[in-house]
């Protein structure tokens, strides 16, 4: 029994308010769930929020001692790089966990990268659950695709399915893979925030905004049910437009 948890972008108190609801226990940092349910994060853990470390904090010794699931998004996948040392562009929220770093002492940062590394290192890049009857994947993937990896299957893992253009405001075009193919088990995603969870067929996006003021959403397995708490950020309306054809 899982508990797919969308985009969280820093909003500890928020992840807190879901797991709470979703009936997880938290205490002296551990999490453990009545039923045995085991949470899932699809990624984007970090940038944009108020707390970016705390959930680092919180998800990297969940994950870690096997009481929660994880994949990376393609801010983790920028924050790893960063903490590599690679050259990254400080924008797009990077900036924001950045901030928080630089107010950190060096142990205390070298400690935030090695349990951010480790997490990411030993991350799967997207989770196949329940017999395959499940694929938690950042921002989707082709069926055909399902048991690959592989630079290609990477960066429509992390980013959609992108054309290498962009829009006005520098957004990124992607196209609308979920209306596009046909799966035998039910994928579910986030990557592209929306004001409602988006099914079509057997996929489901559930990154419904939660830094931009709207909502933290979770979908639940097997019930296919969704568990939503309120935001507590601002409300930025022009950050959920429709999604590319």
């Amino acid at each position: 029994m899982y508990d797919i948890i969308g985009d969280i972008h820093g909003c500890f108190e928020e992840m807190k308010d879901l797991l709470r609801e979703l009936g997880y226990e938290l205490k002296d940092g551990d999490i453990r769930h009545p039923e045995g349910r085991i949470p899932v994060f699809l990624g984007d853990l970090t940038d944009r929020g108020p707390d970016s470390l705390a959930v680092i904090y919180a998800v990297a010794p969940w994950v870690n001692s096997g009481k929660a699931l994880y994949c990376p998004g393609n801010h983790c996948n920028k924050l790893y790089r960063y903490f590599l040392g690679r050259k990254v562009v400080i924008s797009h929220g990077l900036e924001t966990t950045v901030a928080e770093l630089e107010a950190l002492s060096n142990k205390e940062r070298r400690n935030v990268s090695s349990m951010f590394r480790t997490l990411y290192e030993n991350a799967p890049l997207y989770q196949v659950l329940d017999n395959r009857q499940l694929i938690v994947a950042h921002a989707g993937i082709r069926p055909n695709d399902i048991g690959k990896e592989g630079k290609r299957v990477q960066t429509f893992v992390l980013y959609g399915d992108i054309t290498g253009e962009k829009h006005p405001d520098g957004r990124p075009v992607r196209r609308d893979w979920a209306s596009k193919y046909d799966y035998d088990c039910t994928v579910v995603y986030g990557h592209t925030p929306v004001i409602e969870p988006r099914q079509i067929g057997s996929t489901i996006n559930i990154d419904t905004g939660c830094v931009f003021g709207n909502k933290l959403s979770a979908y639940r397995w097997p019930e296919k049910t969704v568990v939503s708490v309120p935001s507590k950020q601002a409300f930025i309306e022009e950050k959920f437009r429709p999604v590319d054809p």
